[in-house]
């Protein structure tokens, strides 16, 4: 007959097993699901194991969602490029999350692209008409010299040397996209445009990893600049950094930009065409001043100073470099450029891209110098 203590023994061996095998079986998943371990898994490993499905919205509300939209600056004569873009974003993410879109145009939108992108998606759709002042070249600028600066640069054959409204693109999506009335109401956006390609299942929420990282803004792809673009950026940064250096953050990654402590500039930027970002970093005091300075420099146009390094400069003197995001996971192609994610990554997306077929790496390419500044 078993006596009460050796009862109470065996109890406790029944328990001590029970939980043991409990625990067993639900190895990793807390480090898995963990927002803080996000990016060590997506970035891979070297284990061969099938990778695990993450979903920042474990421990959040049901449905919890960030206050977030996408951003389309397009004209009407974009639809076949944007319904590409929109269709490929709508079957890899947002067919679950149902985040709204805010198309914008300096023109107004024809009743055939609003039905044809509306028809995409049954997410909200809005569509907004751009300031004359936001997006035309200000009367400040000496056409005289913005015309010679044009004819120059035709003439060494720079990209979109001669073109005036791929600088009005320019200074816009620098320094008033954020302003327009439609986000207003939004914290964090995501740029899409016509023509990209996005290559993998999403399986959680870039937006909601902005938002518990404290992450300010988001790339895939970084490069060098070409240099007869921005003869005289950086020299403007320099004396804007000189008449303002409280604004400037201390840990900033000014390594990415520059190789002699911010003497020079290196050309590295982030490539804007894809871009996750905060919102409320640009509406902040340091990124205004910053821009309206660089306005005042008349860059846009007597150059042809390009938004991905002005946000990138920005981003980068602005912000902990903490705060600056690599979207490893994210299969995303710009011609003529693409990022493909490796193994384990390209499974666990159900990636279609090549993975030989990568820019991160190639001798073209910034991210070694993003990875540095974590070394």
């Amino acid at each position: 007959m078993m006596t009460p203590m050796r009862y109470v023994l065996l109890v406790l061996v029944l328990i001590i097993s029970l939980h043991y095998i409990l625990s067993f079986s639900h190895e990793g998943y807390g480090e898995a699901t963990s927002i803080t371990h996000i990016k060590e898994k997506l970035q891979g490993s070297s284990s061969t194991q099938k990778p695990e499905t993450f979903n920042v919205d474990d421990g959040l509300a049901p449905g919890a969602k960030a206050n977030a939209t996408f951003v389309i600056l397009a004209r009407n004569s974009d639809l076949a490029g944007i319904s590409s873009s929109m269709k490929q974003m709508e079957d890899r993410f947002n067919k679950k999350y149902q985040y709204p879109y805010v198309f914008l145009n300096e023109q107004e939108f024809s009743e055939e692209f609003k039905s044809r992108v509306t028809e995409l998606t049954d997410a909200k759709v809005e569509f907004g008409l751009i300031p004359h002042d936001d997006w035309y070249q200000p009367k400040s600028i000496n056409e005289t010299r913005a015309t010679a600066a044009r004819e120059k640069m035709v003439q060494e054959s720079v990209i979109y040397g001669g073109s005036v409204p791929y600088r009005n693109m320019c200074r816009f999506n620098s320094g008033f996209f954020w302003r327009h009335e439609l986000l207003a109401k939004y914290k964090y956006y995501w740029r899409v445009e016509p023509d990209v390609t996005f290559f993998c299942d999403l399986h959680y929420d870039p937006f909601l990893v902005m938002q518990e990282q404290k992450k300010v803004y988001g790339f895939t792809i970084s490069l060098y600049e070409y240099e007869a673009t921005i003869p005289t950026l950086w020299n403007a940064v320099k004396q804007f950094i000189h008449a303002n250096p409280e604004l400037v953050e201390p840990e900033n990654a000014l390594a990415f930009l520059s190789d002699d402590g911010g003497e020079t500039y290196n050309r590295c930027h982030f490539w804007s065409n894809f871009e996750i970002g905060d919102l409320d970093f640009w509406r902040g005091e340091a990124y205004r001043k910053f821009f309206d300075f660089l306005d005042e420099q008349g860059g846009f146009y007597y150059e042809r100073w390009g938004d991905a390094p002005v946000h990138s400069i920005g981003a980068a003197l602005f912000a902990k470099k903490e705060e600056i995001h690599f979207f490893n996971d994210i299969g995303y192609r710009h011609n003529p450029f693409q990022h493909c994610p490796q193994q384990p990554a390209h499974a666990h997306g159900k990636c279609w891209c090549d993975p030989k077929d990568n820019f991160d790496y190639e001798w073209y390419s910034c991210l070694k110098r993003y990875e540095g500044l974590f070394k």
